[in-house]
């Protein structure tokens, strides 16, 4: 089956179609995989090759798949970063991977000079940049494919896997890196596995809607990439444009989070009537749960029968359900994918009654990952076999999930993680603050936004603007609070504890 996966394989068979499409730029399978072959060779005179990383702080666009199969082809990992971090969390993320060479936007300049200084990296070698012209510092990234040959790489992997190392906090602290053990010569199986799931195939046609750095945009990209089929990118999200490139390209799939939905359905009825959807087989959505009432608006947008849910985590999916079956079961995240297992345990490991709500965990046939430099947080996260992501939920009497809170604490904003602990960290420097508690509110774009309580040191001022502000030095915009509310004291435990129970009650509507 590998003989028939992979861009040297399409290269060969059918050159001239087209793999990637963005606004104007186009490449085929043969033009696409040259400029891998390029990028490989130039990436392995740098000195990387197996089981060596890669950061990228890029946009979206081509660069993002030609550098994941570069390094798959090289058996390296690609490190994506998003591009809305600060300095410090740049740093961080190339420091804990290990990656020795990173590939940033020219537009980025600011934040990627302060990560460098921060990691003490003085040599330009070790920067290649993306853009038109001369970088400000390090290598031009087109520079250094132009010196290489298109040929394949000597000793070259089939490429085409999802060999990235996935940044995710879980519920507190710092972001882990999800370090994948599978051997890179068969990285290509989870995908392939999920495009059988999803019955996909070399005719389809995907739109990448959302930042290619996180998990399910770029690896729904790459698995059409390893089947065959066409990629169609968006440098951002925009509702209209979205439906715009559904009905221009023939788009048959292509994967969201609840706020796109809530975007499509703000436009006006003749905007979305406008376009021809009917290409349209499978609109997956995951990252964020969907209020009811998006989800029942989206059902009506798209051809019937086309929404479908999925639940997961950077780590593995874990369960699916239809719109049919949704509508018979609101809520429901859905059942097991085939060959997986769920079971919802109590806090001493029993099994629950249905409808009795306890820690979700999964079993999946190739669960092969540890959190890079934190042994403690993978065996943690794993109970005789079983995986957990850290969520609340039940099973009804049908076997249906339906989870109760997504990871206590973590809040989904956008569908993008953002992890309380940090931004309390950063606030907690800012000169006036005591103390900080931040939480999520529901929002009706976002799913959730991002509060900070603050109680301030005693006979000091601030205001909700200065706290923003200094959060903004330090972290991206997303994870940043929205709204800030002063508290003469923060509400406490016995032992010392924020009751952000309490919290989240009081300035959250009692969601």
């Amino acid at each position: 089956m590998t003989e028939t996966l992979g861009l040297a394989h399409h290269a060969r068979a059918f050159p001239e179609k087209p793999a990637l499409v963005m606004g104007d730029a186009r490449f085929t399978y043969g033009a696409l995989n040259a400029r891998v072959n390029r990028l490989a060779r130039a990436l392995r005179h740098a000195g990387i090759g197996r089981g060596d990383a890669v950061g990228a702080v890029l946009h979206n666009g081509c660069e993002w798949f030609e550098l994941l199969n570069a390094a798959g082809k090289l058996g390296a990992q690609l490190v994506p970063i998003g591009y809305r971090l600060k300095a410090p969390e740049i740093a961080y993320m190339i420091a804990d991977s290990g990656a020795t060479l990173v590939v940033g936007a020219g537009d980025l300049h600011d934040e990627i000079d302060r990560a460098c200084a921060h990691l003490r990296w003085s040599d330009d070698a070790r920067l290649w940049v993306v853009g038109d012209g001369t970088p400000w510092r390090g290598r031009a990234y087109e520079t250094m494919l132009a010196a290489e040959s298109d040929a394949e790489p000597e000793n070259a992997l089939i490429g085409g896997g999802l060999n990235v190392m996935m940044y995710t906090s879980g519920t507190t602290g710092r972001p882990k890196g999800i370090d994948r053990a599978v051997d890179p010569a068969e990285a290509h199986l989870t995908l392939t596995s999920i495009a059988a799931l999803w019955e996909l195939d070399a005719d389809d046609v995907h739109l990448v809607a959302g930042p290619l750095y996180h998990t399910a945009p770029v690896s729904y990209g790459q698995i059409h990439l390893l089947i065959g089929g066409t990629v169609v990118l968006m440098p951002r999200f925009d509702a209209a444009e979205a439906l715009r490139l559904i009905a221009r390209h023939g788009v048959t799939n292509t994967f969201m989070v609840p706020t796109h939905f809530a975007r499509i359905l703000q436009l006006d009825h003749a905007t979305r009537r406008r376009y021809d959807l009917t290409s349209v087989k499978l609109v997956l959505h995951a990252a964020a749960p969907c209020p009811v009432h998006i989800k029942r608006g989206i059902i009506d947008v798209f051809p019937p029968g086309t929404i479908t849910e999925f639940y997961g985590a950077s780590e593995s999916g874990f369960t699916k359900i239809t719109a049919e079956e949704w509508l018979r079961k609101p809520g429901s995240v859905g059942r097991p994918w085939p060959g997986y297992e769920v079971k919802v345990l109590d806090a001493e490991g029993n099994a629950c009654a249905p409808g009795e709500v306890g820690l979700v965990y999964v079993k999946a046939p190739r669960m092969d990952f540890r959190y890079r430099a934190a042994d403690d947080k993978t065996r943690s996260a794993f109970r005789d076999g079983f995986f957990t992501a850290g969520d609340l939920g039940y099973l009804d009497g049908d076997g249906y999930l339906f989870i109760a809170d997504r990871r206590t604490d973590l809040i989904i904003t956008g569908g993008a993680n953002v992890y309380p602990a940090e931004v309390e960290g950063v606030l907690m420097a800012h000169p006036q603050v005591a103390d900080v508690a931040v939480i999520g509110v529901p929002d009706a774009e976002m799913g959730k936004s991002v509060l900070a309580v603050v109680e301030l040191r005693t006979g000091e001022r601030a205001s909700a603007d200065d706290i923003i502000a200094f959060a903004r030095r330090d972290l991206a915009h997303y994870k940043c609070p929205r709204r800030v509310e002063f508290v003469h004291q923060l509400p406490r435990e016995p032992q010392g504890k924020v009751k952000k129970h309490e919290l989240v009650k009081r300035y959250g509507g009692g969601a």
